[in-house]
């Protein structure tokens, strides 16, 4: 049990309160899960709003409620009616784990690409420099070295378990924090009350328009991070420092935004961290990267030039905080890849199988580039675009693939609701579009697993079959269903099929 008013005294001043002096066994936005003595948030959600759940609440012995707006149910039970139900949770999440980011140094990565990748590559060279680290990433949080996996589709957990992870980190000794900070959890609050003092983005897209309705609202929820720099709580000898991207159009509208620190990174003359030479081979990455404090050659088994950024990214937050050039580079050695970017998978084949979790119209160019640098053969491309989600990205992705690659087949991703076969048509129009034919350059299998094991069976030796779109995820939506999957497990089955060998992976890269 803990008393209400240090919790009430969290909220944003504009909450309206009546109340009296309470102990609270939890906090919770689940009437199914409220006990006597309990606070109930009603979120407003969206499919459901949680202000119908007023009553069971009530009903099942909570003790007092933030809303949005007033119900007749609350005239005689302590509540805060505040502007945002979400923010307040977060607020709230953070005032009951004892305000656990103002005892770390947080850093939040946001952007379209390579957030976790990042993430991780920040988090690697602090470890490297001695620093006891906790990350927060789409695959997993990472708390003093010990594991926990972060979910399905949700790249950022909600704030409950956002807060309960920092409240770890403090507990485990934890230094710094990387915290991965997408558009739905910057917008949605999940990550509200972090208390960040560096903010990074990587780039930004076109991607999640379904969510916020157009790209400039995505934009400016990746900007809340930055924005975030400003009301955060102030950490003895810490800025608050601003990481752009300055060959990226974020930079343009990101750069304004007021920040003790800004450094900008990028491979121009402009660029305060900028790799001055780049060696690019199917073993790496090999780059001379020019800092404000002198030259750091760093080696990188991550493949792909578009891991350049990536690596800039992370090495100009080192340089930010004081890091050692040394550990910079033994950071970045130590990061052999993610779970599920840019993963070869290898039973023995003679061609190259990867899966990545490319679903964006930049990554899967990006990808499908890098793919074309591996081989003199052919490049064949497994992918799909999830239901209810950004519909104008589907012909898009569709001609850079057919633009590409050599082969496409058009599959299952995530459908949910709508019509497969109207996704796959979508898709379709932009091969069309690119100038193939289907049953030529195209096809449309709908069984993500036959997909997959077709697109196998057409590689000839040296030629490469990458699989996009799942990455790291354990499961895929039909109706409202989430299914067991995985990407890894459907090109081993099918490589066995075919007759290659144990299935084995190496390191991801």
């Amino acid at each position: 049990m803990r008393p209400l008013d240090p919790l009430i005294d969290a909220l944003p001043a504009a909450a309206r309160l009546r109340w009296r002096p309470l102990q609270i066994a939890k906090i919770t936005t689940d009437s199914r899960q409220v006990a006597p003595g309990d606070l109930f948030v009603a979120v407003p959600g969206v499919n459901v709003d949680g202000h119908r759940y007023i009553p069971a609440a009530l009903q099942a012995g909570a003790a007092a409620c933030v809303v949005e707006r007033e119900t007749p149910e609350l005239a005689k039970v302590p509540t805060a009616v505040v502007p945002d139900s979400r923010q307040a949770l977060a607020h709230l999440m953070a005032a009951w784990h004892g305000h656990p980011g103002r005892k770390l140094r947080v850093i939040g990565v946001t952007g379209t690409d390579g957030k976790t990748t990042t993430t991780r590559l920040i988090a690697s060279i602090l470890g490297a420099a001695g620093h006891v680290v906790g990350t927060i990433d789409s695959v997993a949080a990472t708390i003093a070295g010990h594991e926990t996996p972060t979910g399905f589709h949700t790249t950022t957990p909600d704030a409950p378990e956002v807060q309960a992870y920092l409240a770890e980190m403090v507990e485990a000794g934890v230094a710094y924090a990387v915290i991965e900070s997408t558009s739905h959890g910057l917008a949605q609050h999940r990550v509200t009350a972090c208390e960040y003092d560096v903010a990074v983005v990587t780039n930004i897209t076109h991607e999640h328009l379904d969510f916020h309705g157009s790209l400039e609202a995505y934009q400016q929820a990746k900007a809340m991070l930055f924005r975030a720099l400003s009301t955060s709580a102030r950490k003895e000898g810490m800025p608050k420092v601003a990481v752009l991207n300055r060959d990226d159009s974020s930079y343009a509208y990101l750069s304004p935004i007021p920040a003790e620190r800004r450094l900008c990174y990028g491979l121009g003359e402009e660029a305060d961290v900028r790799a001055a030479a780049v060696v690019a081979d199917p073993t790496g990455l090999h780059i001379k990267i020019e800092t404000p404090s002198g030259a750091v050659p760093v080696s990188s088994p991550l493949v792909g030039r578009y891991n350049v950024h990536n690596i800039l990214a992370a090495v100009t937050v080192a340089h930010a905080l004081g890091i050692a050039p040394a550990a910079m580079a033994e950071g970045i050695r130590r990061v052999r890849g993610v779970i599920g970017r840019m993963e070869r998978m290898d039973c023995g084949q003679p061609f190259t199988a990867i899966v990545d979790f490319a679903h964006t119209p930049n990554a899967l160019d990006k990808a499908l580039q890098w793919a074309r640098e591996l081989t003199g053969g052919r490049v064949i491309v497994v992918f799909g675009c999830a239901g209810l989600r950004d519909r104008a990205k589907r012909p898009w992705m569709g001609e850079i693939a057919g633009r590409l690659a050599d082969g496409v087949v058009i599959t299952a991703e995530d459908p949910r609701t709508e019509s497969l076969e109207t996704i796959m048509e979508q898709i379709a129009e932009g091969c069309r579009t690119a100038g193939r034919q289907e049953g030529e350059g195209y096809w449309k299998i709908g069984d993500r697993g036959e997909a997959i094991a077709a697109a196998l069976g057409m590689a000839q030796p040296g030629d490469v079959v990458i699989v996009t779109g799942k990455g790291h995820e354990r499961s895929m939506c039909f109706g409202e269903i989430e299914y067991p999957w995985s990407d890894q497990d459907a090109v081993r089955e099918a490589l066995a099929r075919l007759g290659y060998g144990a299935s084995d992976t190496t390191p991801p890269r």
